[in-house]
């Protein structure tokens, strides 16, 4: 695939949990490396970059010694999301500012996305950020969160920033190279599609169930972040993180990818 991207300006970068870490719940020191040099390229060539980050439970957990997800209460999960979320911060703030770029932190919930004042804060806050040339690195606050305000994934997450802050394009990075006919683990013929231009029933059925162990998504979940932003006039893109370079392949040739056309109502 190749995409035109002359007009594309602001982009919402969404990387996941598996793409981020080990099973061991550890830092991919290489990929996040792989990954911040990316962005900061895309930085230098006149983009403006949001990064929209996954992975604080689960640094916080391998750093303090906690068991698996699976078996922990709501208030150790928030603990770990406590200790995880500056485990991530301090890394890309010493990584980005290598290459000469700023990082500003960003934690939301959904009750913040309901508020009109609150939403209105937040979007005001983005683009001042964006306009100072800050890179804005967002998650959801699951120190704070509970049912009643927790927006769920952050592929949910990613299509409300992109749709909040007026951007361009939402690139999902994910744990395959994008949506295919079947699960592509289990049916190594499944069919790869490249272009979506409707999501319809027989898109959805294409989507199978929860994503990696260490993650909370999934591709049905990916295609009703795309469903969001598609409504909004804003094209996604599911790619393959596990090598973050793709980005450059994105902007400068040819990649791997399923497109999700933006469709406007």
């Amino acid at each position: 695939m190749k995409l035109n991207t002359d007009n594309t300006k602001r982009i919402v970068i969404k990387v996941g949990t598996s793409t981020l870490t080990y099973d061991t719940g550890l830092i991919n020191i290489r990929r996040i490396e792989e990954l911040v040099k990316a962005i900061a390229d895309l930085k230098n060539r006149g983009k403006q970059v949001i990064l929209v980050s996954s992975g604080a439970i689960s640094c916080g957990l391998a750093k303090v010694g906690f068991p698996s997800r699976d078996k922990l209460s709501v208030e150790q999960k928030q603990a770990a999301a406590a200790v995880g979320q500056c485990v991530l911060i301090d890394m890309y703030d010493k990584l980005f500012s290598d290459y000469g770029h700023k990082v500003a932190q960003i934690l939301l919930t959904k009750d913040v996305i309901d508020n009109e004042l609150r939403c209105s804060n937040a979007k005001n806050t983005f683009n001042l950020l964006l306009n100072m040339d800050c890179i804005p690195i967002v998650n959801e606050n699951d120190t704070v969160s509970s049912e009643q305000i927790s927006i769920g994934s952050n592929d949910t997450l990613s299509a409300i920033v992109a749709v909040l802050t007026d951007s361009d394009l939402l690139i999902n990075m994910s744990d395959v190279d994008g949506l295919y006919t079947e699960n592509p683990r289990e049916n190594p013929n499944a069919g790869f599609i490249e272009k979506v231009d409707t999501i319809d029933d027989t898109i959805e059925a294409y989507a199978g169930g929860a994503g990696t162990a260490r993650g909370t998504g999934g591709m049905i979940v990916k295609l009703e972040a795309a469903k969001t932003v598609s409504d909004y006039g804003i094209p996604m893109l599911i790619i393959n993180g596990y090598h973050p370079k793709i980005l450059y392949d994105i902007f400068e040739g040819e990649f791997k990818g399923t497109y999700f056309a933006a469709n406007r109502k």
